[in-house]
């Protein structure tokens, strides 16, 4: 079994350690300013839902162990919970595929 809870850890470690000032960073760089404070609620967001896929990814990788050591029988719950986990962890990846396309545009606009 691929283990992706090392990946999403450090990912939300990361996160964590943004700057406070990213916001008021944002508001000079975005015309109106008011988008700014969206723009930090969404990274915001963002960690919490990393926070859950990576509660999934624990979750999922518990059942295994669970289900390996006889602890329990239900093998249906156990391909839930890894299908879930699998699932949130690929739409995590796209976004952040999408993120990184959009920043790249963006870097890339002539001023």
């Amino acid at each position: 079994m691929i283990d992706f809870n090392a990946g999403v850890g450090s990912v939300l470690s990361n996160l964590n350690k943004l700057p406070p000032q990213m916001g008021s960073a944002a508001e000079k760089h975005v015309p109106g300013g008011a988008e700014g404070a969206d723009f930090n609620e969404a990274i915001k967001a963002v960690g919490k839902y990393i926070s859950k896929v990576d509660d999934l990814q624990q979750s999922s990788d518990i059942s295994v162990q669970d289900l390996l050591s006889g602890r329990s029988q239900d093998i249906t719950a156990v391909v839930s919970a890894v299908a879930k986990a699998d699932m949130s962890f690929k739409l995590l990846v796209g976004v952040r595929n999408k993120l990184i396309e959009a920043y790249k545009q963006t870097m890339n606009m002539p001023l």
